[in-house]
């Protein structure tokens, strides 16, 4: 049979207060160091159908082992995946990250079995994205993570800076 979706290399998880989550995933699991990505442009964002204007959130990233952790804070109460998936009175894993080599390709594939984009769009340094809608039966929200060279690049770099991570510096800020 072949797989829908890729292999998973992402958790993510939305968190009330990034810092207290940063403090419970590197000191309490090891996991580290974070990357931390505040308030991420983007140039197109929707969210079931409408633009987002001012979606405001950051986010911080590492990895346990070869799973990249995510942990996803909103700050703003703007509609999208994050203030819908609280408004539920949930925190915690939101959503599975899978990376694809067409992001097309596998809209269509999957628009027949009834699973659409939810929030999609494409950041500011290019990358293409889409939730869709794979949370109608518990086990959550895949994210479809477009192969871009540089951000793969950089994810690579962030992993292996976390097989020899000695807890120094659990925070790294980026840009």
């Amino acid at each position: 049979m072949e797989r829908i979706f890729g292999p998973v290399m992402q958790n993510a998880y939305v968190v009330t207060d990034l810092r207290a989550a940063l403090d419970h995933w590197t000191r309490v699991m090891g996991v580290g160091p974070f990357y931390l990505f505040e308030h991420i442009e983007f140039e197109e964002v929707w969210f079931r159908g409408a633009s987002l204007e001012d979606l405001r959130f950051s986010v911080a990233i590492g990895y346990w082992g070869d799973l990249q952790i995510e942990l996803i804070q909103q700050h703003n109460s703007v509609p999208s995946i994050y203030t819908e998936f609280m408004a539920g009175g949930r925190t915690g894993l939101q959503h599975l990250g899978v990376v694809t080599g067409s992001l097309d390709r596998d809209l269509a594939r999957l628009a027949p079995l009834g699973v659409v984009p939810v929030q999609h769009g494409r950041t500011s340094a290019g990358l293409r994205f889409a939730y869709v809608s794979t949370d109608f039966h518990p086990g959550g929200m895949i994210e479809l993570i477009e192969a871009h060279a540089p951000t793969l690049a950089f994810f690579e770099k962030m992993r292996l800076e976390a097989r020899d991570w000695d807890g120094r510096d659990p925070l790294r800020p980026v840009g």
